[in-house]
């Protein structure tokens, strides 16, 4: 069968055979490069910088061409960060189509019965269950959150996508504007503690206890660690069964435990 190995024996995981084979940035080297950035802020004439985003943001906003003011921002020592902000203060923020608009749920098997059972769950509780599917962070593989996300629309209900590489503030922010039931988040860039740490603290400062699980390439260690923070299912490739995790999602947004992935 296409697909389907033979063998039973195999290298060990990275994700099961210890901490020595994923790599981890140490956080000191995230603390060198702020404490770089900040230093640099502090020496630079602030009043021109902003005399420069100010020139910056008109020349966007104008439709001029951008490179002499970015030129101008650049000798003024204003940061990459700082430009992209005016940029976006200019010109507004693009957000790329994802794959979820038409698409439809491959091997549905069990979909009608599962669809029935949502549909069910979402008439006791008095509304469509609400899901969020965020991407935080900046790596680009979105076909397992896109899965979900087709999956969760397929069975009834009502799903919220915006893309790759999203903030956990823009993430919680539409979670509160769109009253979700459930947040999903897909993080495959090895960030995961610190994306999820921040999304758990932002809805925390809210006030918020939206039930959160996170799926990705996440060590066991980890897992527990974030399962530790509040959050209220991990799971990893081995977790295939999307029927399994819509059921998962259902008993979060009708306020049951989840069968937490281990």
């Amino acid at each position: 069968m296409v697909g389907v190995n033979r063998y039973t024996e195999a290298e060990p995981s990275p994700l099961t055979s210890g901490n020595d084979r994923i790599l981890v940035v140490d956080p000191e080297v995230e603390q060198d490069q702020i404490a770089s950035l900040q230093a640099w802020r502090e020496s630079r004439d602030e009043l021109g910088v902003q005399r420069a985003l100010k020139a910056l943001r008109a020349a966007a906003q104008a439709g001029e061409n951008i490179m002499p003011a970015s030129i101008a921002a650049a000798k003024a020592g204003v940061t990459t960060g700082e430009w992209a902000d005016a940029m976006r203060a200019g010109y507004g923020e693009y957000r790329g189509p994802t794959g979820v608009g038409s698409a439809v749920s491959n091997a549905a098997e069990g979909l009608d019965e599962i669809r029935a059972e949502i549909a069910a769950r979402a008439r006791a509780r008095g509304g469509q269950i609400r899901l969020l599917i965020g991407k935080p962070g900046l790596d680009g593989h979105s076909n397992g959150a896109e899965q979900i996300a087709v999956r969760a629309r397929d069975c009834g209900m009502t799903v919220f996508y915006e893309g790759i590489r999203e903030t956990p503030e823009a993430i919680v922010d539409r979670a509160l504007a769109e009253k979700v039931h459930v947040i999903g988040l897909s993080i495959l860039s090895g960030s995961h503690l610190p994306l999820v740490e921040e999304v758990m603290r932002r809805l925390a400062d809210a006030g918020r206890d939206i039930p959160v699980i996170v799926g990705g390439i996440i060590p066991e260690p980890d897992a527990e660690r974030l399962r530790a923070r509040g959050v209220a299912g991990v799971y990893t490739p081995k977790d295939f069964d999307l029927n399994r995790l819509m059921r998962d999602i259902a008993d979060l947004a009708c306020g049951r435990p989840a069968a937490v992935a281990e």
